[in-house]
């Protein structure tokens, strides 16, 4: 009887079988570059982001605007008016000072409503902190309302427990009627006895998009090689 099969025992795969891996690894290769070349294109958004961000906060401050959106954030403004220190908001946070509140207070402008996160307190000064009576002068950075709550957390407006800074549900809760889309964090201009702190605001950006790049880059390299070992496998 004639032998049959490969030399030393081996079955040798079909054309078919090497024409269906081949396609799965072509596809997986387009897969992984377009993934790191999407990557890169974020780099470059996050980079411009970043040096957007980082003028802004070099910039002399504008007139805080009745409006903004999420393209005008960390905008430095300044607002003057009278705080509505009877309706101010306590949202829990955890600062470089340790665990406490931030106190969001309204200011009433000639022109509209916005809330200013004046600084935090912790919880001993909750009750005991400097609370302007007259006219004031704010100047800080436009924040984006934070709605929902925290990781987590959810906000409890029945029971006035917030852990984010959602302006929608603050004002309405506190009945300020419209407001600005908007709050403003407080620089660091002392307030008299200390307290709230301002300028606490962390702007940070996360940059990880060319380790990602490279990692799918990588991914498309050892496809490519393994598809190389496979079709001198089977030319075999």
């Amino acid at each position: 009887m004639a032998d049959v099969g490969v030399s030393g025992g081996r079955p040798g795969r079909s054309p078919l079988t090497l024409a269906i891996l081949t396609a799965i690894g072509v596809a997986l290769i387009a897969v992984f570059l377009s993934l790191g070349v999407w990557q890169l294109q974020r780099r470059v958004w996050k980079l411009h982001l970043i040096a957007t961000v980082e003028a802004r906060l070099k910039a002399p401050p504008i007139s805080a605007p009745s409006v903004a959106s999420a393209a005008d954030a960390y905008t430095r403004v300044t607002a003057e008016g009278r705080f509505r220190n009877d309706r101010e908001t306590y949202v829990q946070a955890v600062t470089e000072r340790g665990p406490g509140f931030w106190v969001l207070t309204p200011l009433i402008t000639t022109r509209f409503t916005v809330l200013v996160n004046r600084g935090f307190v912790p919880a001993e000064k909750r009750a005991d902190h400097n609370r302007p009576a007259g006219p004031v002068r704010v100047t800080g950075l436009i924040r984006v309302t934070e709605p929902g709550g925290a990781f987590l957390r959810s906000n409890d407006p029945v029971a006035d427990r917030w852990y984010s800074r959602d302006v929608a549900a603050i004002a309405g809760v506190k009945r300020l009627g419209p407001v600005a889309p908007y709050f403003i964090d407080a620089d660091a201009t002392p307030n008299p006895g200390g307290y709230p702190v301002g300028g606490l605001t962390v702007v940070a950006f996360r940059n990880s998009h060319l380790s990602y790049a490279l990692t799918w880059f990588a991914l498309a390299i050892l496809t490519l090689m393994g598809m190389v070992i496979l079709w001198r496998r089977g030319r075999e």
